[in-house]
């Protein structure tokens, strides 16, 4: 008794018609998860960060602070 020879032609091609579908599939839900779990929470929060934030308000606290070095504090 001999042992089967493996086919091997045409192997490539036969893997590929299996694992490329599934591969771009989990691209696709990899791709989605990523837009939902990353991408829209951080647009929210920086949505609702520049909803409060106040550049004047900000720009005079670092002048007072002393920050720049082109615009004095209030008090020198």
């Amino acid at each position: 008794m001999s042992l089967a020879k493996p086919v091997m032609r045409g192997l490539l091609g036969k893997r590929l018609r299996f694992h490329l579908p599934i591969a771009f599939a989990l691209s696709f839900v990899a791709a989605i998860g990523f837009k939902y779990g990353v991408t829209e929470p951080r647009k929210r929060a920086y949505a609702d960060f520049y909803k409060q934030y106040d550049a004047v308000k900000e720009f005079n606290a670092m002048k007072e602070a002393g920050v720049f070095e082109s615009v004095r504090p209030s008090g020198e």
